[in-house]
């Protein structure tokens, strides 16, 4: 298990101290939530600080779902087009081998 350090980020104009493993990843990450805060205020700029959170909080989970099921219908595909060539591979040795 890896160490972990300390990173000050700033979301949604307000800072956080975090304990992470990965300083880039963690960073990355909060600069996306903050985008989304951010874009969400822009949208909305009459709505209350936790209205605009949670709605930035359904964003992300929107866009986690959509990959999700992305990865989920290309894992699919990816199964069946692997089985049909073992059957090819099965076929053509059965076809190739000695009478």
């Amino acid at each position: 298990m890896s160490e972990k350090k300390k990173l000050k980020v700033k979301i949604f104009d307000k800072e956080y101290s975090l304990l992470v493993e990965n300083q880039e990843i963690a960073a990355e990450l909060a600069e996306y939530v903050n985008r989304m805060m951010e874009e969400t205020r822009e949208e909305l700029p009459d709505q209350p600080k936790d209205t605009i959170a949670i709605i930035a909080a359904l964003n992300i989970a929107y866009d986690l779902f959509v990959e999700k099921n992305k990865y989920r219908e290309f894992s699919i595909q990816a199964t069946d087009k692997i089985k049909k060539i073992k059957l090819l591979l099965n076929e053509s040795s059965f076809m190739s081998s000695p009478s």
